[in-house]
């Protein structure tokens, strides 16, 4: 019977341990995190910026085609979709994946229209274009790869570097899945390069009549809110994948980096499913629930003004929504909070008015929240009215007592007064 007991208890112990484990690992957030061949993805909330899902996002990595979105950038910062565009001598000489070598051979004396290039460039991830985009806006690729650093730079890229227009592997052009987050946003709120990665099949032309039928190599395009994107590949990079998605009217962003390249292509497709549906599944982790205490603060002040006995109170401060922020690698590397108070005095302590904020730092996010008192002037006033009313007495008292000694002065002026009187008779 007591070996029954022991078995039991053993029993006991283990599932508690276990199911204690889980519920620390959820609440640490590295619970069901999704498993994906990519070595390095993120998932960023478009609207806000704030990074819902980070696996090695600092790494530097190769980008591949992916690239080219900093090529479609320019392109539409620098030309019209109706102005021409010649085709170059460097263009024709690109390798593979490029529309002159794999659908039609093009001539250096035929001109497309921005439009087309960009259509090009985006949907059929065509290497020849790149370069044309970048003779024609700058007059060599040199000079174009200073044009891609520089905004490179202006974004905030820090761990980026450029080198070709098209992604084509040098050891030296290289990106980090949080800068490709920040391009890849920028790209997508330029209304032509969103329209352009948005198309699923078009036909471009050149000058002399020379058609091209084009398909996104972006195979999840039109699939579960999937509404544009960009596909990478070479050898060292391996798989790449850019996409953006809408559900419900929330738009997320993904990258994944290094994927695997299998037989059937899948691979980095289900790699950007799985954080996609993490990230629209995921809540936020509360640090301060709304209307919590977030600190308390010191106010010392005197009820009756200038004068008087010196009063210390505490002041709870509060944000009057959730305090939150997403769980992850790199946000948790770089989270703070500060407090800024703005003032707390008598006559600042008012139901909606703001004393001071809270603001949280994560990896590339600032969010500000502000705070509020939940001690308030007229309570303070109320509690105060006690010692308002002692002061009211003594100074009666005090009132009566000068007149009392003003009374005793004048009754005894005029007693002396009468003595005079009364010996000059």
């Amino acid at each position: 019977m007591k070996q029954k007991k022991k078995i039991i208890l053993i029993v006991l112990f283990l599932v508690f341990s276990i199911n204690s484990n889980i519920f620390a690992a959820d609440i640490d957030g590295t619970t069901n995190l999704p498993t994906i061949y990519g070595k390095a993805a993120i998932t960023v909330d478009v609207a806000t910026g704030e990074i819902i899902y980070a696996k090695n996002v600092d790494k530097q990595m190769y980008p591949a085609s992916t690239t080219k979105l900093m090529t479609a950038l320019l392109l539409a910062e620098n030309k019209k979709k109706t102005d021409g565009m010649k085709y170059t001598e460097s263009a024709k000489s690109q390798p593979a994946s490029s529309l002159n070598v794999d659908v039609n051979p093009i001539g250096l004396d035929e001109n497309m229209t921005s439009a087309d290039v960009m259509d090009g460039l985006l949907m059929y991830s065509a290497n020849d274009l790149a370069y044309m985009i970048a003779d024609n806006i700058s007059g060599n690729s040199t000079n174009f790869m200073k044009m891609m650093n520089d905004k490179a730079a202006k974004l905030n890229m820090t761990g980026t570097h450029f080198v070709t227009p098209n992604g084509l592997h040098r050891d030296d052009h290289y990106t980090t899945p949080y800068d490709m987050s920040i391009l890849s946003r920028a790209a997508f709120s330029n209304p032509w390069v969103k329209e352009s990665m948005s198309k699923k099949q078009n036909t471009i032309s050149t000058s002399k009549g020379t058609t091209f039928k084009i398909e996104n190599t972006n195979k999840l395009l039109g699939e579960d809110g999937c509404i544009a994107g960009k596909t990478g590949y070479t050898s060292q990079a391996e798989r790449c994948l850019v996409t953006f998605y809408e559900r419900n009217g929330r738009k997320i962003m993904g990258v994944v980096l290094g994927s695997v390249m299998n037989a059937g292509d899948t691979y980095v497709f289900n790699d950007m499913k799985e954080i996609i549906d993490f990230s629209y599944d995921l809540q936020p982790t509360i640090l301060h629930t709304n209307n919590s205490v977030i600190k308390t603060e010191t106010l010392k002040y005197k009820p009756l003004g200038f004068f008087g006995p010196e009063k210390t109170v505490s002041i709870p401060l509060i944000a009057k929504e959730d305090v939150s922020y997403y769980n992850n690698e790199a946000n948790k590397k770089d989270l703070q909070e500060k407090i800024s108070i703005t003032s707390i005095e008598l006559s600042t302590l008012k139901e909606n008015q703001s004393i001071g904020s809270l603001i949280l730092t994560e990896k590339g996010k600032v969010k500000t929240y502000k705070l509020y008192s939940t001690v308030f002037k007229a309570d303070l006033v109320k509690n105060d009215i006690p010692l308002y009313f002692v002061a009211a007495g003594i100074f009666i008292l005090f009132i009566i007592g000068i007149v009392v000694t003003i009374g005793i002065i004048n009754l005894n002026k005029r007693k002396r007064k009468r003595s005079r009187s009364k010996y000059r008779r």
